[in-house]
């Protein structure tokens, strides 16, 4: 076993903090040495199913030469360029990883949940060859365990290295819609992978199985009424691939491994992806797209058992506590190391749309322009049947929609629209339905029960474990662009206790700053974020927001979970998949106001003061701006013109009415 400390020097065991990077494989003999035999070797066609053979290749060619390792990224980089040829790489988010191949290239669609500490692994190494008695020198990048040969560790060729290691998880919330699409483009070929361990994993795949069983008769036992469910998760799979409650006790007390999703119910896989460039330049919670080699050796889970015991009988061993070791080294078969080649930062996870920035698709974004108007007539319709007939709620359901933080100025978020929808009925699963319709809509999103039971017992805030060294998920730690839904009515009356007043300061915070504040035990860490919130409540929200609108039902349907399920029906796939580039392209469009434009604006806010001061604050100018900036952009315009400043003006007017005949109403409105 080879061993390295924090500086990256080879040391003995006395030294603190023993890193675990590289393992001799002859000690662990298994099928991994079917690519030593040089006729084994890949052609430069196989650069998918071998990528390992493509890189040893080129550094045996060129490992003398300092640009050896950008020759290498650039090698797939331009592979994946081909027509269509991403397509053609599996993606852990649609296959099961016993379907994968073991150091095969692989795609994930992810989420930076965490970022640990940096780790030394020998980028260089040289070994003893029995067979033909010389010695070789070999490339450990990209890589966990060494080939199968005797390692010269006091050779002068060794050359340590380092790697960032960013832990992943599939895209919080995305939507089945969007996993269905992307998995529905991929050319992908795969078969159930024979390279390592059957026994285990046939173990595993029957207990998968009863799972499965278990999980679908408790579904239909239970209904659809969880949160879970009402996110679109019906069928959770693997036990240890779900993620748990937010109220289950952390992962060092429990025997199962805890995957730290964010969100409750979330399935799929979580990776350890190893970086070995440009690190500084990921953050944490960026969507990526990472191509990678995918590395699930079971010496893995080898190392991780003799470190923990070791641990248990000499804690002095190193540094590292057994919980570090646990979340730091899980099992390769629950969560697999990922090898960084190549990583696409996501403007979006739209699959219907490019993934590049629409300014670099002009093509695209001329055509859906071109039927950016009847769209929007079509969507609106639909939006005004969803909210029972209220033509002026869908209109500004739209723009909330569409809305997005485009720039911050000081501590200000700028383009950020909240919409509470108020006067949503109690009697029924309205909002359920409601939030629904706008999972269909939109690429990720997660509807927030705010009873009272979760305000007081769900983890809004991520919050760091330093036992073991890791950031615990809270429920706000979404990427840009997520669709928050909070469903106010379902709050009842009783005592929030201090988590729950947290709770409620958070999402007041997100609301109003669009900012996290990141539990650090002796301190708190700001981060910001972009994500549309959205509360439906009966009256006036107790939490804060940009715009109150009251919802004025014309239709009175006698069934209403009916009428509202026909109206569902009635949208055809292609339309619905319309209305979804449509909300993503609009939200995207870049948006000016000429000199001219801004000249008129303060000379219309002067002279709306003029008989009233208090008839028009500084604050409504902000909200009246920001509305028309979204009803240009809804249309289509990506600047503000005359006839869209009195249009959103004439908005205003009508919403203000509404909300003040509501107060009249019902006199206990704030």
């Amino acid at each position: 076993m080879t061993q390295f400390s924090r500086h990256g020097v080879l040391c003995g065991a006395e030294l603190w903090n023993v890193q675990v990077v590289v393992l001799v494989k002859g000690v662990l003999s298994f099928n991994f040495c079917e690519f030593l035999n040089p006729a084994a070797m890949p052609t430069v066609h196989d650069w998918i199913n071998n990528p390992l053979g493509i890189v040893d290749e080129m550094f045996a060619q060129s490992h003398s030469s300092p640009d050896w390792e950008k020759k290498v990224v650039e090698y797939f980089k331009e592979k994946l360029k081909l027509n269509d040829a991403h397509a053609w790489v599996p993606s852990l988010n649609d296959v099961p990883l016993h379907y994968m191949k073991p150091n095969s290239l692989v795609k994930f669609r992810c989420m930076v949940q965490d970022m640990f500490d940096p780790e030394f692994f020998m980028g260089v190494y040289e070994i003893n060859d029995p067979t033909s008695n010389s010695k070789q020198v070999k490339c450990g990048k990209y890589k966990d365990v060494t080939e199968c040969a005797q390692v010269d560790f006091n050779s002068r060729n060794t050359v340590t290295s380092e790697r960032q290691t960013f832990y992943c998880v599939p895209i919080p919330g995305e939507s089945q819609w969007v996993k269905n699409s992307y998995a529905g483009t991929s050319q992908a070929r795969v078969v159930p992978s024979t390279s390592y361990v059957q026994n285990r994993h046939k173990r595993s795949y029957e207990e998968d199985d009863e799972m499965d069983t278990q999980s679908q008769m408790k579904d239909v036992s239970q209904g659809a009424h969880s949160s879970a469910e009402s996110h679109g998760n019906m069928d959770p799979k693997r036990q240890e691939t779900k993620a748990p409650s937010q109220d289950s006790s952390p992962s060092h007390c429990t025997s199962s491994l805890d995957l730290n999703f964010p969100l409750p119910g979330e399935k799929g896989p979580a990776c350890l992806v190893k970086v070995y460039e440009n690190w500084d330049s990921f953050k944490l919670n960026d969507m990526l797209e990472v191509f990678g080699i995918l590395s699930v050796d079971p010496a893995l889970s080898v190392i991780a058992d003799e470190r923990e015991a070791s641990s248990l009988l000499d804690p002095t061993e190193g540094m590292e506590t057994v919980e570090e070791q646990r979340v730091h080294s899980p099992p390769a078969s629950l969560v697999p190391r990922l090898h960084m080649l190549y990583a696409q930062p996501l403007v979006h996870n739209n699959p219907l749309l490019p993934s590049s920035a629409l300014e670099n698709n002009g093509d695209y974004l001329s055509s859906v322009l071109g039927e950016l108007a009847s769209v929007r007539a079509e969507l609106l319709t639909f939006l005004t049947h969803v909210l029972m007939g209220d033509s002026l709620a869908a209109e500004y359901l739209i723009l909330h929609l569409i809305s997005n933080v485009y720039s911050r100025r000081d501590v200000l978020p700028l383009g950020k629209f909240t919409l509470n929808l108020s006067g949503c009925p109690l009697s029924s699963p309205y909002t359920e339905h409601l939030y629904n319709v706008i999972q269909q809509l939109v690429p990720s999103s997660f509807r927030l029960c705010m009873s009272l039971q979760n305000m007081n017992n769900q983890r809004m805030v991520p919050r760091k474990d330093y036992t073991a060294n890791r950031l615990m998920s809270g429920i706000l730690q979404l990427a840009n662009n997520t669709s928050l839904f909070l469903d106010e009515t379902q709050l009842e009356q009783g005592q929030l206790d201090t988590t729950g007043v947290q709770n409620i300061t958070a999402l007041g915070n997100l609301i109003s700053w669009q900012k996290v504040d990141y539990d650090f035990n002796y301190h708190q860490m700001e981060f910001p974020c972009n994500i549309n919130v959205l509360i439906a409540s009966e009256g006036r929200s107790l939490l804060p927001s940009d715009c109150q609108i009251h919802l004025r039902p014309t239709l009175n349907p006698p069934n209403l979970e009916e009428y509202l399920s026909a109206v569902q029906v009635a949208q055809v796939p292609s339309q619905i998949n319309k209305y979804r580039i449509y909300l993503s392209v609009a939200r995207a469009l870049n948006y000016t106001i000429s000199d001219e434009i801004t000249k008129a604006v303060e000379e219309d806010f002067v002279e709306m003061r003029k008989d009233d001061p208090q008839s028009m604050s500084a604050e409504d100018l902000h909200r009246l701006l920001v509305v028309a900036r979204l009803l240009s952009l809804s249309h289509g315009q990506n600047t503000l013109s005359r006839d869209g400043w009195m249009k959103a003006k004439q908005l205003e007017v009508l919403r203000l009415s509404q909300t003040q005949q509501q107060k009249c109403v019902n006199g206990n409105e704030p």
